[in-house]
């Protein structure tokens, strides 16, 4: 892992209109509504790391995944790769070279692949969009080594998606992935749709194709257990904003947010050392109409009337970043 920071993303928000139709608000005397998503977040991504975003389904880590990789315009901030800003539209040759140097591995394999694609189609799209060869033989060629990097034979290039397992279509999907040669790849929870044996080859091959090729990943996931497989630094999302970034040691030995603390203490003792587990307690309020001060003092043990009047601001201890006004204070 080098320290160069590959991706850095500045104060990013992103708002989604979700307001009636207007003849209904203008008769039922509505205002326009808005559902924040993502709020105020800044990372970095150095080269060669695999940073985790967590946290309960809804607290936003998809839409910054769709962010980063371009999927979604932002409403505010700015993201940064490979010190080409991603929002400046003057620079179109520059933008094109950076996108072939982004993918982006999704949740469920069989959505996203074409269904009436053969394999070999699928997975040399990439090398003919961003024009890497343009001879057939040297497309094919490339496209069963892609597929022969990720454990499938070449011959498997016949072959439609519905012809191959779960596992198997993620694998698909890696070697797409990996056909543009990218530098950086977002990984939208690309285990949670299969078995647990399966999750393990996976993310196995990811770390094989990491430490080969020098990639760098975001990683999306609300398992905790996979994250610690994965990650070198973490970071937990409530609720659209960041509650805690942190090495991953550090995160899994010594959590400082309350939030951080609930997560880790829903996970299964599987070394069984007798600590007592806890189920995760409430669910993340309507993002539409969200708390005052702390979004998360209304699950939240040490909450006193600080935390639902002011919204805390990130600081420093012992190496986490947290933003809590009970770690501020010492009540934690």
């Amino acid at each position: 892992m080098s320290d160069t920071i590959l991706v850095k993303v500045e104060n990013l928000d992103r708002l989604f209109d979700v307001s009636k139709p207007l003849l209904n608000r203008i008769i039922e005397h509505e205002k326009r509504q808005f559902l924040r998503a993502v709020d105020n977040l800044s990372i970095e991504i150095k080269q060669g790391e695999t940073f985790a975003l967590v946290g309960e389904s809804g607290s936003g880590k998809s839409t910054v995944a769709k962010m980063v990789v371009g999927l979604l315009e932002p409403t505010k901030g700015r993201i940064e790769i490979d010190n080409l800003d991603l929002s400046d539209k003057n620079k179109v040759k520059e933008l094109r070279q950076m996108r072939s140097e982004i993918q982006m591995i999704f949740q469920d394999p069989f959505a996203s692949l074409n269904p009436r694609w053969r394999v070999e189609k699928i997975v040399s799209e990439p090398i003919i969009a961003f024009n890497l060869e343009s001879e057939n033989e040297a497309i094919i060629k490339r496209t069963g080594e892609l597929l022969s990097l990720v454990g499938l034979a070449p011959s498997d290039g016949r072959k439609f998606p519905h012809e191959f397992s779960g596992g198997q279509r993620q694998r698909i999907c890696i070697a797409r992935a990996l056909a543009s040669n990218p530098k950086f790849i977002v990984c939208d929870e690309p285990t949670s749709a299969l078995d647990v044996s399966v999750q393990a080859q996976i993310l196995n091959l990811m770390r094989d194709l990491q430490d080969k090729f020098g990639l760098t990943f975001l990683f999306i996931s609300h398992d905790l257990s996979v994250v610690r497989h994965m990650a070198n630094r973490i970071g937990v999302m409530y609720l659209g904003r960041l509650v805690e970034v942190a090495d991953t040691k550090s995160l899994f030995k010594n959590p400082r947010h309350p939030y951080t603390r609930m997560l880790l203490d829903a996970i299964p003792d599987l070394e069984m050392s007798g600590k007592e587990r806890k189920p995760i307690e409430g669910e993340i309020p309507n993002p539409i109409n969200p708390p005052t001060g702390c979004t998360f003092h209304p699950r939240c043990p040490l909450a006193n009337e600080r935390c639902k009047r002011e919204i805390p601001a990130s600081f420093n201890i012992d190496g986490n970043e947290v933003t809590c006004h009970a770690v501020e204070e010492g009540r934690s």
